[in-house]
């Protein structure tokens, strides 16, 4: 398992994510209520410190009150102030070092502020969601808040027995005790604070396909009324799955959520094992089946391939962007030649002043970067030939498994299955901002 950790602060969020230690395992024990919109929480923080002595490090946490602190059962010096825990153990921690922090917190948990809007904890009509990217995580949960930092999950969760939670992980156990349910999920495989998913609501429960010995379980969460749009909607997941294994290798987790919300969201939003969609995304004629694709691929690129910090979220959506054009050309649809014309189309009327390897802030999630990023990875197909281009990204998906990576990662990693050098398409590509010509594909091997 490769991971990289980035060196310092992410130059996009200096204020997120404290790298002078990295988490192991969060253990959360959470207790929702939702007509008061009211959360208690204690985590149970396995980190590990840095190369030099810990005497004081932070975790990022929102308004809450603090009920306590401890670090290794001793009660540390702390103060809570502008959406950070700092703490000053009791005696530093050694270089290398294991250690364990408890936090207790309670409130009214409320999404936190970004350029983006509000973002993480997000109180319903009748329940709640997460949905994080990129700095929303700290809303609901004390976390080290870098993509970079990945760990294992155990979250326990009690609500009024009426309401379903449901996490990215597999479900342990489910008890209900008179008026309450407590839901124990855990995610083994390495995961990002902005990636741990929630939703607390009225669903109905459907399996997607049969997956038969040795796959992959797919459940859907809808609200019962929206369950005949869905169907249709999202028939095909189970063949996308087939699909991408096919091309990007195993799924990456033990099974796969698809959450509908009865509330509208602006755009789907992916998790660890699980995907968040609105109402508006389910209309029984297969509307958002590009967005199914789209989030689907998320758990392989983005997921388990994770990046070191936000500079290289187009190895998150370009990549996304791209298996939506590869899931259209294997199943019927337009070809991935035709949806990169049409990509190509759309950008060389934009303002051609965007860079992929660095957008900057404000651009990272603008509608250029997905395009140009599915672009890229067109021209790189283009200049590799099927054979070694999905070879290559089978390789990616399965080298970085659980890891996080760069642009440069990526760059060099072609390098190693290209049959020549393609220093000239990443130049173009990935560090200009002038739009290239539209890639075409030469001889083509059979993929």
């Amino acid at each position: 398992m490769a991971v990289q950790q980035a060196a310092g602060s992410d130059p996009y969020f200096p204020d997120n994510g404290d790298a002078r230690y990295r988490v192991h395992r969060y253990e959360l024990a959470l207790d929702y209520r939702p007509g008061p919109n009211r959360l208690s929480g204690t985590a149970r923080i396995n980190g590990i410190a840095g190369r030099s002595p810990l005497t004081e490090f932070f975790l990022n946490l929102a308004d809450f009150r603090i009920g306590r602190v401890r670090v290794d059962g001793r009660q540390p010096h702390y103060t809570h102030r502008g959406g950070k825990l700092r703490v000053r153990p009791a005696k530093p921690v050694r270089p290398g070092a294991a250690f364990t922090v408890e936090v207790h917190w309670s409130g009214n948990p409320k999404p936190v502020n970004s350029p983006w809007g509000g973002l993480g904890w997000e109180e319903l009509e009748d329940g709640a969601l997460v949905a994080s990217q990129p700095i929303g995580a700290p809303s609901w949960y004390p976390c080290n808040d870098r993509p970079a930092d990945k760990a294992s999950y155990q979250i326990s969760i009690t609500t009024p027995s009426a309401y379903a939670v449901v996490a990215g992980g597999r479900l342990l156990t489910r008890t209900t005790r008179a008026s309450t349910t407590t839901w124990v999920y855990e995610q083994s495989a390495p995961t990002s604070s902005y990636l741990v998913g929630l939703a607390i609501g009225k669903f109905q429960t459907v399996l997607l396909g049969d997956p038969g010995p040795g796959g992959v379980p797919q459940h859907g969460h809808i609200p019962a009324q929206l369950l005949p749009e869905f169907s249709r909607d999202f028939a095909r997941q189970p063949q996308m799955m087939d699909l991408f294994q096919e091309l990007f290798g195993p799924y990456p987790f033990d099974e796969y959520a698809v959450v509908v919300t009865e509330e509208e969201l602006d755009v789907p939003v992916e998790a660890q094992g699980l995907s968040l969609f609105g109402a508006n995304h389910v209309d029984g004629a297969r509307g958002s089946e590009r967005l199914v694709a789209h989030e689907l691929a998320h758990q392989w690129f983005g997921n388990s391939v994770s990046i070191a910090d936000w500079r290289h979220i187009w190895l998150n959506e370009g990549f996304a962007k791209y298996a939506e054009w590869l899931w259209s050309e294997r199943s019927g649809g337009r070809s991935a030649q035709q949806l990169a014309a049409a990509a190509h189309r759309l950008l060389s009327g934009l303002p051609q002043d965007l860079r992929l390897a660095d957008p900057g802030r404000k651009s990272m999630f603008d509608d250029r970067l997905y395009e140009r990023g599915g672009l890229t990875l067109h021209a790189v197909r283009c200049a590799m030939g099927d054979d070694a281009f999905f070879r290559m990204l089978r390789g990616w998906a399965g080298l970085h498994r659980g890891g996080a990576v760069t642009t440069t990662t990526f760059t060099a990693h072609v390098a190693r299955f290209a049959p020549e050098p393609l220093d000239d398409v990443f130049d173009a590509w990935v560090y200009g901002v002038e739009l290239p010509p539209l890639p075409m594909p030469e001889t083509r091997a059979a993929g």
